[in-house]
């Protein structure tokens, strides 16, 4: 496992996560420094990930492009809240780019769209939420490219929206607005959440279903092209 991934662990697991606690401990507009600490945390792996050389220009180019088309993806499917393809968008980078790739893209795909939906303390949780999808794609199928193949794609995006992805969003509304933390209430919310994210994991399970194969063609052939974000 490369140093980078390493890294990438350490700020997924307890960078981040301690971050998210503190903010909750703060009162205000707290969120908008917490997302800035997220996304600087969430960049120094992926800047690790080039120790040997700099990131080059368009490199960081192809990675804003994805960012954007995610949370485009998102804006378009605005008049369904519960219908979703950004996850499946960031999931396809991470695949194609790397988790470290993966994880920066959800990040910033979920900051930037909420311009449009509102930023708010859910924000962090968001880009810590979305992110970790597209580093798990990543961190699977990035150098076993021959198992992404859309009819397991699919199914793998639907289950980590459902077990993974989507339980990491309702602990938002456990740790901001739940006054009392017991089992009952806290199982409540989890419960509450399923229908939810079982409708946002058929939608990513569909954008992997029918768009995986041409993007990541693209993207592919970007890469050989260009050297793009290759060791």
């Amino acid at each position: 496992m490369r140093k980078s991934t390493l890294f990438s662990l350490l700020a997924i697991f307890v960078l981040i996560p301690l971050t998210l606690f503190l903010g909750t401990q703060v009162k205000g507009r707290w969120y908008y420094l917490i997302s800035t600490l997220v996304i600087v945390e969430l960049m120094l792996p992926f800047f690790f990930r080039f120790e040997a050389r700099r990131p080059q220009a368009r490199e960081l180019v192809i990675l804003t492009v994805m960012a954007a088309l995610a949370a485009v993806s998102r804006v378009v499917f605005a008049f369904s809240p519960y219908l979703k393809t950004i996850t499946g968008i960031i999931m396809i980078t991470g695949i194609a780019f790397g988790p470290e790739a993966g994880f920066l893209t959800g990040a910033v795909a979920a900051f930037a769209s909420n311009f449009f939906f509102s930023q708010g303390p859910w924000t962090p949780w968001q880009m810590f939420a979305y992110g970790f999808g597209g580093f798990l794609a990543g961190l699977i199928f990035h150098n076993h490219r021959s198992w992404a193949k859309p009819w397991i794609l699919a199914p793998f995006g639907f289950f980590t929206i459902l077990l993974l992805v989507g339980p990491l969003l309702d602990s938002c509304t456990v740790f901001t607005v739940l006054s009392k933390f017991t089992a009952k209430n806290v199982l409540a919310v989890y419960a509450a959440g399923i229908g939810y994210n079982a409708t946002h994991g058929i939608g990513a399970a569909l954008t992997l279903l029918f768009v995986s194969r041409p993007l990541l063609q693209k993207l592919d052939r970007l890469q050989t092209k260009y050297g793009i974000l290759e060791l």
